[in-house]
């Protein structure tokens, strides 16, 4: 049975803070549905002391950020796109239109469209994630979405030039400095300067994850995301120092990351216990991973492999590091991820940062229903049909006709009705004739 070496802070106490966002979230989409652009002006000044008269960035702003980096800088954030590029491409490429006769004279199909207009929000309040933009951008314009705007926040009192260059170069064809809630609530329902987009992608903080939330339904988004989540699984094959430091690695997120590990060791639980301990006197941002790991930090021993398959599944983390004696035992028996990770050479880093998988994932065990961002979320399937032949259309009418009247459409057992009548040559009569076929 599963033992807790450590607990993260009570459900109760969990539910009690989102209903303050909840809240709060709500009335900041009311403002900017009802008021546009001086809602969101507002909301810049108060939450982060930016203003300015039109948010959007010039050609010259764009050219000066990416002026202000080093070529090695340019040459790292192409080579990181290029990677997210090539697999969403892989990714698009397994993708295909389909038509097929499913019976004589009867032709259906699907086609992948991408949709119109996608609004991508790199956030950048506390740390400067220009690989969001990698992420969003890059994997929209492969799928072939025609409009990609983007939002990003100030940092440090200013655009920052490393994100103003990811989004640059991964193409986004309209770039503001607008962070928060303010910022998806634009894009989202319009404003007077920012013509509303289809979609809605991109991680942010627990208010605009929410905002993302209140706003489905009158657009399309990514997928539900709340704060990063990690799970170490683990067995003695690695050490404490590389347990703990992919455990703090992503803890330095925010004070709210949940981070956790899985092992069916309690020596290297242990050791994995007193070696964060050790890392978070020399880390410099243990100040958010300490509060992270002491509110949402659980160490977790489990009796054999099979138990902590359970577990982890249980949990359905947004990022699973594996490392352990049989890694492919967890690819091959898991289903509740976002992504794996596996084997002690590669870690979430590469996936956050590089590699080429996206890094906007499920959270808060929505890993049970769906995977991550990638092309796919970008396009429509969307359906045809085609009926080639009077004794196709006929053949199907008369049993549609039967089917409709079963459920009491009249009107729609007509509609099938009227095509036995021409391309049957059955006198049939009106509304009444489902009843006699």
């Amino acid at each position: 049975m599963a033992r807790w070496l450590k607990t993260s802070i009570s459900a109760e106490d969990k539910a009690e803070a989102d209903a303050k966002v909840r809240a709060t979230v709500e009335g900041l989409l009311a403002d900017i549905a009802r008021r546009g652009d001086a809602a969101v002006r507002e909301m810049s000044v108060k939450f982060d002391k930016w203003e300015r008269q039109d948010y959007r960035l010039t050609d010259a702003e764009i050219k000066d950020s990416l002026s202000q980096l080093r070529g090695q800088d340019l040459e790292d954030i192409r080579f990181a796109q290029e990677q997210v590029r090539n697999f969403a491409q892989a990714q698009k490429d397994a993708l295909r239109d389909i038509e097929v006769e499913t019976q004589p004279g009867v032709v259906l199909g699907h086609k992948n469209i991408p949709v119109n207009s996608v609004g991508c929000y790199v956030p950048g309040g506390k740390y400067p994630l220009l690989a969001s933009a990698h992420m969003s951008v890059v994997t929209a314009k492969v799928a072939g979405v025609p409009r990609i705007i983007t939002c990003a926040p100030p940092f440090e009192g200013r655009p920052a030039p490393a994100i103003v260059a990811a989004q640059h170069l991964a193409g986004a064809d309209v770039i503001y400095c607008l962070g928060g809630v303010q910022a998806v609530g634009a894009m989202a329902l319009g404003t007077e300067s920012i013509a509303p987009v289809d979609m809605l992608v991109g991680p942010g903080n627990a208010f605009v994850a929410e905002a993302k939330r209140q706003l489905y339904g009158r657009v399309g988004i990514d997928l539900f995301a709340g704060p990063t989540e990690t799970l170490v699984i683990a067995d003695e094959t690695v050490d404490a120092e590389i347990c703990a430091t992919d455990l703090l690695g992503q803890a330095e997120h925010g004070p709210t990351s949940p981070a956790i590990l899985l092992t069916d060791s309690e020596k290297l639980a242990r050791e994995t216990l007193a070696e964060v301990e050790r890392l978070l006197g020399i880390l410099p941002t243990a100040a958010i991973a300490r509060q992270s790991w002491r509110d949402y930090g659980e160490v977790i021993v489990c009796d054999g492999l099979e138990e902590m398959v359970r577990e982890a599944d249980r949990i359905a983390s947004e990022h699973v590091q594996v490392m352990t004696r049989d890694d492919d035992h967890f690819l091959k028996n898991m289903t509740n991820y976002g992504a794996l990770f596996l084997g002690p050479r590669t870690n979430v880093s590469y996936g956050d940062k590089v590699i080429g998988t996206n890094h906007t994932l499920p959270t808060q065990k929505a890993a049970r229903y769906t995977g991550g961002l990638w092309v796919g979320k970008f396009l429509k399937t969307v359906t045809y049909q085609r009926v080639l032949t009077d004794e196709a259309s006929a053949r199907i009418g008369e049993v549609c006709s039967r089917l409709c009247m079963l459920e009491g459409f009249a009107g729609h057992a007509e509609q099938a009705n009227i095509r036995v009548r021409r391309y049957g040559g059955r006198n049939i009569p009106y509304a009444t004739a489902a009843e006699k076929i």
